[in-house]
């Protein structure tokens, strides 16, 4: 298991400049290394992750004054157990769970909401208004979705919804007509059908079947964890979600990953 040293953790109070007592100057986050457009592992530096929640984290620390350092904890369980424990402080993509209620403070509003949408192949006869459409017919979702409690209930009791092994594979499997849909995120979905050169034959529906927020959350055990910083951090949120900076961030993030994609499966296609 993954673990910060202590050092790393709080380093220090902050001086009296009217902030609440016991807040802490350095903060250390995490998230998942394979959710993209809000962080994946910077290829360039893998025990460095990099996104939209990490842009969005750095954009509000900085704001407030605060050092924050985003690392490599591990896969998604591993991060989130860094966090349930406060070992880290800030899951920078969170899900909302009721059982992780009581090791999570999360921030509102959410940084967005991750649009699951269904696509299918360029000229399927299938029809996709609402949901009781997809009854009946066999669909693909990548294993590492990380779906609404709501949702991952309805499908398992409605929708014939098989596992891929991550999302370059549902769409892939997708095309090769082993499915008549598959459920993929909008942006992360979008950029993963341009790296796979199936712009045009893989296609998006706009009916979102589930929309999860992605949200930070604080470590309830965090030493950093108070009022002033909860506080602080929902109030930036807001402020950052109604200037269009949020949606900025994401639309950059999710291109960044499109081009990273692209330039991987460039290398791959020219070696011997």
């Amino acid at each position: 298991m993954f673990s910060v040293s202590r050092w790393f953790v709080c380093l220090a109070l902050l001086p009296s400049l009217g902030w609440a007592a016991g807040s802490c100057e350095r903060l250390v986050a995490t998230a998942s290394p394979d959710a993209p457009p809000y962080a994946w592992r910077d290829p360039a530096d893998p025990g460095r992750l990099i996104g939209a929640s990490v842009d969005v984290l750095h954009e509000v620390a900085t704001q407030l004054g605060l050092k924050i350092s985003v690392v490599y904890a591990g896969r998604r369980s591993q991060a989130m157990d860094e966090v349930r424990t406060g070992r880290m402080d800030i899951l920078a993509d969170a899900v909302l769970s009721t059982a992780d209620l009581e090791h999570f403070d999360y921030i509102y509003p959410p940084l967005a909401f991750n649009d699951y949408l269904v696509w299918s192949r360029q000229g399927a006869s299938m029809s996709v208004g609402t949901l009781a459409d997809l009854a009946g017919h066999p669909g693909l979702i990548s294993a590492k979705a990380r779906l609404s409690p709501g949702f991952s209930n309805f499908a398992t009791t409605h929708l014939d919804l098989h596992p891929a092994e991550n999302l370059t594979r549902t769409l892939q499997q997708l095309m090769l007509g082993q499915a008549e849909y598959a459920i993929a995120p909008r942006y992360a979905g979008a950029a993963a059908v341009a790296a796979l050169g199936l712009t045009g034959q893989l296609i998006p529906h706009e009916l979102a079947v589930d929309r999860p927020g992605i949200h930070l959350a604080l470590a309830q055990d965090s030493a950093c964890n108070d009022g002033w910083l909860r506080g602080q951090l929902s109030k930036k949120m807001t402020e950052l979600a109604a200037s269009g900076g949020i949606q900025a961030i994401l639309q950059r993030n999710a291109e960044r990953w499109k081009l990273q994609q692209q330039a991987a499966a460039g290398a791959g296609a020219v070696k011997p």
